[in-house]
């Protein structure tokens, strides 16, 4: 009989209060969103409060879900555009909190982000080097742009004109006519590569930030198509790093300029208004003019024009330097540079301005995990910039490099370089925040309020929960503490150290001057090792001490006599972590050749050694009374495995980065993990059952879809021409496989049925008549139609290509059927013209299909002019509702009491809107 295991899943994830990536606000400025990893994080600054999480949704990958790399919001609506690192775009309301449609064009990720001024196209750069433009009300790709030869590292719709700007690595800037879907210039830029573009839609600017310390300027002329962007002159910034992010900002009278660097330092200007630059320009032009005056007057001795022979070369050169940048230059004002304590990721302008408190009010995002929020103040004639609030208490510093759940599982205590923090596990709240060194070890103290923490620095630390406060430090060793274990009587622990001893330690109170008692620690022995000891761990009867080397050995220890009883040698690298059962019958150790070893501790023979990570083992633990336990690597995956069959259960994928530490409850119902990446998560037992074979078939499936997106061998692709080309946008998936199985598992059980019934006729025996269940009490036709409705919208294009012809023939004979029922015209148009664009070559080489592609022809046109006429009849009640509206103060609508009359107002409305 085939066993059943219970499936573990994700149930929680904290700790990551901003990745490094895109951060940008809501249109009103309430609340900001930020990365966290695979999801967004929404956040009310004001209050310092995380509001809720966008969860991406279950998908058919089986892989595990790739971080978020940017974000754009629409001008027009509550949408949020997404972009992820598996190249996917998913867009999500914010009013409703829901993901409304996902968008797969790219093979790499998505670097940036860009709506249109309209709202209704939105634009996708890539580390593919590709750029696609997509329709966001059908949900589609409408085109792919190739040209860079590069990553596209930022793009720019210019308002009131078809054209999109891009930048890339490459160190090009591309106009593309989207009308054409072509490129119409190309202009390359000399300080390396280019990773930021803003445009200025008042003022016709647009800004480039390459990688040296010159912000680029570039005047827009719609009118000349071969010329549209022509040099304007270049800012000095403050610093020298690249340019990471530049934005325009405001309007009119409040029009900024903001530049972030690689480092710490961001760079705001303020945008001249026309007089102001005019005026600048004249006192440059007077002091040029006094300069030259000077330098006639002037008579020096021979030796001193020898001795400055090079100043007037630097002059020159100075002011040839001058003219070029000078109309940049007259332009924009330098008013403030702001100074962070960490390195600025990126960054978010509040649109919701109040001119009273503030100029401008920036939300920062730190390379730390923190976000910090800035004000620009006025102060008497003026301009300072003051730290406003700092979001950095729900996360550590840096990576999470232990564990520890209390024996309730009611609290969670984890270490990093920065410090300690107390967790609720269940809700993922951070109850207290604790100063600490380095912590590489950590564990509960039986009662459950204190905590012991090994550091790098050698010592240990005992910390009081119910204070938040560090109450003692002890010099235990003099390498880092690598690893804890507690005594199972509950009376002391021992320590492992790079010193190569292992110390035991017994629990004491000890007084301080003031009279007050706290817990301490006291030790009583030492056990000198042969190498550095990486673990330590007590079997949970008590009888043996297990210590793992740096030479690769296992040594186990009588624990009452410390006396020598087995040596475990297999590894060929040192092992980093061990774990022994529940009935101390089994030893699992975790080593840096990528290798599990399970052990019989009667005699120290080796049951089975597995290949378990594609990269170092960091942690094991056995869920207790059971056999089963989990593993943890560097690779970022977690494995749940079965000791007593040496099988393989179950992936959890779910990190970025190396995972360091696991902890498992006492009754086995969850886990923590904590990772490189900052985050910690829990996963919880479930009540659904899976089978060993089931998930192997899945493993086998992702490897399916990652060998979807890779070239065949010998076939490479070709480089962009130099002028770019236009391609169709998608990506084979494996949604979009499945899609087109579907459609054609549809036409194949449709056709069979029309056999059934047109033989039940012949036969003349309908009434014997049974029809096929699988058709969900359908008639054939629309099965079909149903099969074709269901595919995403996104998908729909790249699922007909994979339709063989023979198929797509059919197809199209259903599209007759289904417009002479006038229901979804609008699909069956993108269906009958798809499938005519892919497969126009056979279907002219055809002659059976010149019937229905006739019947096509009329049928479609009739159908669309009738969907236009509707389209134009319910516009133009809109329009007439808008103006009652409007006119009327009070806000009602003042319409006509009978239907004739509304009727003869509609018709009124729409023949006006026809003649104009």
């Amino acid at each position: 009989m085939v066993k059943a295991y219970l499936r573990y899943e994700l149930a929680d994830t904290w700790g990551v209060i901003a990745s490094r990536s895109d951060i940008c606000h809501d249109a009103r400025g309430k609340c900001v969103f930020t990365a966290s990893l695979e999801r967004v994080a929404v956040w009310d600054v004001k209050q310092a409060v995380l509001l809720r999480t966008l969860d991406p949704p279950e998908t058919l990958s089986v892989g595990k879900r790739r971080p978020v790399t940017c974000m754009a919001r629409s001008p027009v609506s509550e949408h949020l555009a997404v972009g992820y690192g598996d190249g996917s775009i998913r867009i999500w309301n914010t009013a409703r909190w829901e993901c409304e449609c996902t968008l797969t064009g790219h093979t790499g990720a998505v670097t940036c982000l860009e709506y249109s001024g309209s709202g209704d196209r939105l634009a996708s750069g890539s580390q593919d080097t590709d750029i696609v433009v997509w329709d966001v009300s059908a949900e589609s790709g409408l085109f792919k742009l190739r040209g860079h030869r590069g990553q596209v590292t930022g793009l720019v719709f210019l308002t009131g004109s078809s054209y999109l700007v891009t930048v890339s690595k490459d160190e090009q800037i591309r106009v593309w006519d989207l009308d054409s879907e072509r490129c119409v210039q190309t202009v390359v830029c000399r300080g390396g590569e280019l990773w930021s573009v803003s445009f200025d839609k008042e003022n016709d600017r647009l800004a480039v930030g390459a990688s040296d310390s010159q912000l680029r300027i570039f005047k827009v002329d719609r009118s000349n198509a071969s010329r549209v962007l022509e040099e304007y002159g270049s800012l000095k910034r403050s610093t020298g790093d690249r340019v990471a992010k530049c934005e325009y900002v405001g309007g009119g009278d409040a029009a900024f300029l903001v530049c972030q660097g690689a480092g710490k330092v961001v760079d705001i200007w303020r945008i001249r208004s026309e007089k102001e630059a005019e005026k600048r320009k004249k006192r440059r032009e007077k002091r040029k003019e006094e300069k030259k005056k000077k330098k006639k007057n002037s008579s020096k001795d021979k030796k001193e024009e020898d001795a400055d022979d090079e100043v007037p070369k630097a002059a020159e050169e100075e002011e040839g330097h001058e003219e070029e940048d000078v109309k940049a230059m007259d332009e924009v004002e330098l008013i403030e540079t702001i100074r962070c304590k960490s390195k600025v990721a990126s960054f978010s302008v509040d649109p919701s301005r109040n001119k009273k408190k503030y100029i401008l009010r920036i939300v920062f995002v730190t390379s730390h995990n923190a976000l910090e929020v800035w004000d620009v103040k006025k102060v008497d004639e003026d301009i300072e910039s003051s730290k406003r609030a700092t979001i950095d208490g729900p996360g550590h510093r840096s990576d999470v490099r232990s564990v520890a759940l209390s024996s309730d599982d009611s609290l969670c205590v984890s270490t990093s370089n920065s410090g300690v923090k107390v967790w609720n596990p269940k809700k993922g709240l951070c109850i207290c925040s604790i100063e600490s060194g380095y912590g590489l070890c950590s564990s509960f103290v039986p009662g459950n309020k204190h905590a012991i923490v090994g550091t790098k620095e050698g010592t240990i630390e005992i910390l009081d929960i119910g204070s938040s406060s560090r109450v003692e430090v002890i010099d235990a060793h003099e390498g880092p503490v690598w690893s804890i274990s507690l005594q199972p009587g509950g009376s002391g622990f021992v320590s492992g150290s790079a010193d190569k001893t292992i110390k035991f330690w017994e629990w004491t109170v000890a007084e301080e001057d003031n009279g007050a008692s706290h817990l301490s620690i006291e030790c009583t022995q030492t056990l000198t090792m042969s190498d550095d000891v990486l673990h330590v761990k007590f079997t949970p009867n008590g009888a043996l001490l297990i210590a793992s080397l740096l030479d690769s050995t296992v040594k186990v220890y009588f624990a009452d006599t410390l006396k020598f009883f087995l040596s475990l040698y297999g590894h060929k690298l040192p092992v980093l972590t061990m774990d022994v059962s529940s009935d101390s019958t089994l030893l699992v150790t975790g080593s840096a050749d990528k290798n599990i070893k399970i052990w019989g501790l009667d005699y120290g023979d080796c049951h089975k050694s597995i290949f378990a990570h594609d990269d170092s083992v960091m942690s094991v633990a056995f869920v207790p009374g059971t056999h089963y336990f989990f593993t943890a690597g560097k690779d970022g995956l977690i494995k749940y495995w079965d000791a007593d069959k040496f099988e393989h259960l179950l992936d959890l994928p779910g990190h970025h980065s190396e995972v360091w530490a696991i902890a498992v409850s006492s009754l086995g119902d969850f886990i923590v993990s904590g990772s490189h990446d900052r985050s910690i998560r829990r996963w919880e037992k479930t009540e659904e059952a899976f089978f060993v074979e089931e998930e192997k078939e899945k493993r086998l499936e992702s490897l399916f879809e990652e060998d979807l997106e890779r070239k065949p061998i010998g076939e490479e692709e070709e480089p962009p021409p130099e002028d770019g080309v236009s391609t169709v946008a998608g990506k084979k998936t494996l949604e979009t496989v499945s899609a087109a199985d579907a459609i054609v598992e549809a036409l194949d059980m449709a056709a069979a049925e029309e056999e059934r019934i047109q033989e039940s006729r012949k036969a003349l025996a309908e009434d014997d008549y049974v029809p096929n269940p699988l058709l969900l009490g359908l008639s054939p036709s629309d099965y079909v139609l149903r099969a074709v409705g269901q595919v995403r919208g996104g998908d729909l294009q790249q699922a007909l290509l994979l339709v063989p012809f023979l198929d797509a023939l059919r197809l199209l004979e259903f599209c007759c059927d289904w417009l002479k029922q006038s229901s979804n015209v609008e699909l069956l148009a993108r269906v009958t013209i798809l499938l005519c664009r892919v497969h126009m070559h056979q279907l002219m080489a055809t002659p059976s299909a010149r019937a229905t592609l006739l019947k096509l022809k009329d049928l479609l046109h009739s159908r669309l002019v009738d969907l236009k006429d509707t389209w134009g009849y319910n516009s133009a009640a809109i329009e007439f509702l808008k103006r009652h509206m409007q006119n009327n103060k009070r806000g009602s609508i003042e319409l006509a009491t009978t239907l004739e009359d509304q009727q003869s107002h509609l018709a009124a409305a729409l023949k006006q809107r026809k003649t104009s």
